[in-house]
């Protein structure tokens, strides 16, 4: 082989990888990952079960909202962090999805 052909093959093998770790580092993938440790996190400090028994209805919307609110009030800074960084990336995952589904405009 010559010094070209190697250098050539070499090339390519790192543009293939590079191709291939892309969808790995997209936003929609970093959101996702972010979006499931947060929660992880949030289930690993809160006990869920007993949350899910004290919630009221979801037919009271008033009651439900408060409900959330104050138990988001009351919870440690850890919680209300993760909880803020779930919602966040779950909002960029809808935003991401959105733009995703949706026709780029085009401009004649």
């Amino acid at each position: 082989m010559t010094t070209e052909s190697i250098i050539r093959k070499n090339v390519l093998k790192r543009v293939h990888r590079v191709h291939m770790l892309r969808p790995l580092t997209s936003t929609l993938t970093a959101s996702t990952f972010v979006f499931f440790v947060a929660v992880w996190g949030i289930s690993r400090e809160v006990w869920v079960a007993r949350v899910l028994e004290n919630m009221p209805s979801l037919a009271d919307a008033t009651a439900f909202s408060q409900f959330f609110f104050t138990a988001f009030l009351h919870t440690d800074v850890m919680v209300q962090t993760l909880s803020l960084l779930a919602l966040a990336a779950f909002l960029w995952l809808v935003h991401d999805g959105l733009r995703n589904l949706l026709p780029t405009p085009r401009f004649a």
